[in-house]
């Protein structure tokens, strides 16, 4: 399928679903790395899924793109841009709104798998507009409550689900910070799963397995 010019870039394995509105899994790349990272999962996951993976809209030099700048200065540390993440955040949401009448899919069954900086979009896009998001795959990221939309904790959760792993030895992103996760979708009311796995900052292959079941029995 030849991928319609709406406002970010991506990569898209159509569904096999002959009939009806296909289910959609969008995906969210990491830091300094682009929409063909994740879309290498894309033959192992299930065939009646329309899968789209998003270039983040701020390219770095001398390659790859990025849903907001990490700033790593020697007086103040490493910080965040979240203006520029509440801004790549409402960015995410209007494109997922495209793609879904774009492509002819059901926008009432729509997943997001995220990595990295592409996990914590995710978690704020989910967060934020819980009405337009179904299930999360939440991979090595955590949940930045100022990238949110002001007052999220009052807006209704009933209908999504979230599946969040981590690495137990991840040297880029802690997996203390992670481990806030489970407690804090607790307090929202959030069905979700919550694995560590004993690796780095990457997917191990049961890892991989695992968000795949997962995945199966919620779509």
């Amino acid at each position: 399928m030849t991928t319609a010019p709406l406002s970010l870039e991506h990569l898209i394995r159509p569904s096999d679903q002959t009939s009806g509105k296909p289910p959609v899994l969008f995906m969210f790349h990491g830091y300094g790395s682009n929409e063909e990272d994740l879309f290498s999962f894309a033959p192992e996951l299930p065939k009646d899924l329309c899968i789209i993976s998003v270039r983040a809209p701020y390219p770095m030099q001398p390659y790859g793109n990025m849903w907001y700048t990490i700033n790593f200065e020697a007086d103040q540390g490493k910080w965040n841009d979240e203006a520029q993440a509440i801004n790549s955040r409402d960015k995410i949401k209007v494109f997922i709104e495209e793609a879904c009448s774009a492509y002819g899919l059901d926008e009432t069954n729509v997943t997001l798998l995220g990595f990295s900086q592409g996990t914590i979009l995710s978690y704020a896009v989910a967060l934020s507009y819980p009405h337009i998001v179904k299930n999360v795959i939440a991979l090595s990221g955590y949940i930045s409550t100022n990238m949110l939309l002001k007052n999220y904790w009052e807006n209704d959760f009933k209908n999504l689900k979230i599946y969040a792993s981590h690495g137990s030895v991840d040297q880029v992103i802690p997996v203390t910070w992670a481990q806030k996760v489970p407690n804090t979708l607790t307090e929202l009311g959030i069905d979700h799963v919550y694995e560590e796995f004993p690796v780095g900052h990457g997917v191990a292959p049961q890892n991989f397995h695992s968000f795949n079941k997962w995945l199966e029995d919620k779509i």
